[in-house]
């Protein structure tokens, strides 16, 4: 049997006014805590006017995929990061190479490698599955997209996708 208790509430607490007063004096005090904080200090920053440049390591961003020096991309069309991504956010449609490379022998590679970023959650779970080091997350954080097809990308934008650093 549920108990009832009844609270009797004073005159100021059912006009409100003491605790408009109290929020209006935290609103206050942040207004001019952030107006007096120098902005090299503040959290947020004025972007697009200003961007951020000190992002830390652990940041993961748009995705790259590695080649090797000659240009022959690092992936085997293993399916670790499709198997490992929560989000399935990777296609990938495999191809059977008849002539293998001496110099990064592997017997398929990646006929479509697509990404939709709009799915992806930014996990890293594809980066860390993957047993060639062919996928990574970069620290670039400007991913603009039109239209919801353009948030697809394919293996030309990701390869080209700059490393850390500008590289």
């Amino acid at each position: 049997m549920a108990i009832k208790k009844e609270v009797k509430l004073k005159f100021w607490d059912k006009i409100y006014l003491p605790a408009v007063i109290k929020g209006m004096g935290i609103t206050i005090s942040h207004f001019f805590k952030t107006l007096f904080t120098p902005p090299s200090k503040r959290y947020t920053i004025e972007y697009p006017d200003r961007r951020k440049e000190d992002i830390p390591e652990w940041y993961r961003g748009l995705h790259r995929l590695n080649t090797y020096p000659d240009g022959t991309l690092k992936c085997v069309a293993c399916f670790c990061c499709a198997t490992a991504c929560p989000a399935d956010a990777i296609y990938i449609e495999p191809e059977d190479l008849e002539d293998f490379d001496k110099e990064h022998p592997k017997e398929k590679a990646p006929k479509v490698f697509q990404i939709d970023l709009h799915r992806c959650i930014y996990c890293g779970f594809c980066e860390e599955a993957c047993p060639k080091d062919a996928i990574v997350l970069t620290n670039h954080y400007e991913i603009v997209h039109t239209s919801r097809e353009a948030g697809i990308i394919g293996i030309e934008e990701l390869v080209k996708t700059k490393r850390e650093g500008g590289e």
